[in-house]
């Protein structure tokens, strides 16, 4: 089975061949095709992947290009990573949007907005590439903003895209882990948008354990959601938010930290790739040894802000070993060989959450076999929450609608009605100054 996997030079990606590494299954991957832009970041991931394999028997073998129909070509999955701009990019994004002191973060609020629009012309012309040289593989879109380019995607591939994220399921596992239960076992009944979803009930031999974890701040207080958003609040909410709606709820706050931080986000890891890729591309250093060290870094920074501004502090050691990757051999398992399974995953609504239409793409808990993806049927939303999905997802909507038609009017749009960003103003001079520093984003006129 062939995976080729689109961002190949990128950091994360031997985590996903360790995945496979560890997968010993029949209908394995066997071949794992890299493609990437960047020629000297692919060579230096596949020396990381070579150093990874150098133990392992009948490791998948991996092959780079930088010719992306060559890439797809007999791809039976292929796996989309791909950052546009790059992290100079990203920080771009955080910088522009800080100076107006609105949230510049890469899939939330105008820095969402802003790698949106860089993004989607080119998922798009993805799509149609594999519906043309891979009609029968099936993508798996970790893409950022995830929620908003695997719908962008969906319009040429349909269900045969779907989107995955890491943090549902590192959120369900902390609180199963609270509630000494196995999370394997646990039902979690988890619902929104990408990065905007909430665990409203997670069920163990069908009896919902969350308001014995809602009612006891000493549990609340034991893991990072519990920390970073307070016990009154997760209270007040009857559910526990994904993190990334820290943002919303604590978005001055949050704001505030990042422009007080000495560096973004974007720009920390923009410095620190930099140095690795420098350093695990001289022939005398373990490729893997550098790889290693910078991911610690870089998973126990993760979030830092928040964390801080909230008092959370640091991360606990079950949580800086990724996820996104189990996720996708999961979901690659559960369709090659019909393991039939319950991911948290990004699919088309069909009318799973009544307040969206079918082809919206939502995040929710979906049965996965040979077929795909499908939707369990969930509760609807309480208000406050409907609200902030319908908002979110009609801005998702004006960010296709601006990169399709290329209207600088409709990106005006999608900026001024985030509910993250006050002011028509603000949302003019936002596009005037992502236009000023990103290429990306000339067709915009």
């Amino acid at each position: 089975m062939r995976l080729t996997i689109l961002g190949g030079g990128g950091f994360r990606v031997p985590l996903v061949y360790g995945a496979l590494l560890a997968d010993r299954g029949e209908g394995r991957v066997t071949e794992v095709v890299l493609h990437d832009l960047d020629a000297g970041r692919l060579h230096t991931v596949a020396r990381v992947l070579a150093e990874q394999a150098s133990a392992v028997v009948d490791a998948p073998r991996v092959t780079t290009t930088t010719d992306l129909d060559d890439a797809l070509r007999g791809a039976d999955f292929v796996f989309s990573a791909i950052r546009v701009g790059g992290l100079e990019g990203r920080a771009d994004d955080e910088r522009v949007a800080l100076a107006e002191g609105v949230l510049g973060q890469e899939t939330v609020g105008a820095g969402g907005v802003a790698y949106g629009l860089r993004t989607v012309p080119v998922a798009v012309d993805i799509a149609r590439r594999v519906a043309r040289l891979a009609p029968d593989a099936w993508v798996i879109n970790f893409t950022n903003p995830a929620g908003l380019v695997t719908e962008a995607m969906s319009r040429h591939l349909g269900d045969r895209v779907i989107g995955i994220c890491d943090s549902p399921v590192g959120l369900g596992r902390r609180i199963a882990r609270v509630l000494g239960a196995d999370p394997r076992e646990a039902w979690i009944d988890y619902v929104g948008l990408n990065h905007l979803g909430w665990v409203r009930g997670l069920r163990v031999a069908g009896r919902d354990e969350l308001p014995r974890l809602l009612a006891d701040p000493g549990l609340l207080g034991s893991f990072e959601e519990g920390r970073l958003f307070g016990a009154d609040w997760l209270r007040s909410l009857g559910a526990v938010p994904n993190e990334y709606l820290h943002y919303y709820y604590f978005n001055r706050e949050t704001v505030r930290a990042y422009q007080e931080a000495e560096k973004t986000r974007g720009a920390f890891l923009r410095d620190q790739q930099a140095r690795f890729y420098e350093e695990a591309g001289r022939a005398d250093v373990s490729a893997l040894g550098a790889w290693d060290r910078t991911r610690n870094e870089r998973e126990a920074t993760y979030m830092a802000e928040n964390r801080e501004t909230s008092g959370a502090g640091e991360r606990e050691a079950d949580d800086l070993s990724g996820g996104y990757e189990k996720v996708a051999l999961a979901l690659m398992r559960a369709i090659a060989r019909d393991e039939r399974t319950t991911l948290i995953l990004n699919v088309r609504n069909q009318g799973t959450l009544s307040v969206l239409d079918p082809d919206a793409v939502i995040e929710v808990p979906c049965l996965v076999d040979a077929n795909g993806a499908h939707p369990v049927a969930v509760a609807p939303l309480p208000g406050h929450a409907t609200g902030l999905v319908c908002s979110v997802k009609a801005v998702e909507r004006e960010v296709l609608a601006a990169a399709e038609s290329g209207s600088r009017t409709t990106a005006v749009k999608a900026f001024a009605l985030h509910p993250l960003v006050d002011s028509v103003e603000v949302a003019r001079r936002l596009v005037d100054g992502y236009t000023a520093v990103h290429p990306g984003l000339a067709y915009l006129k």
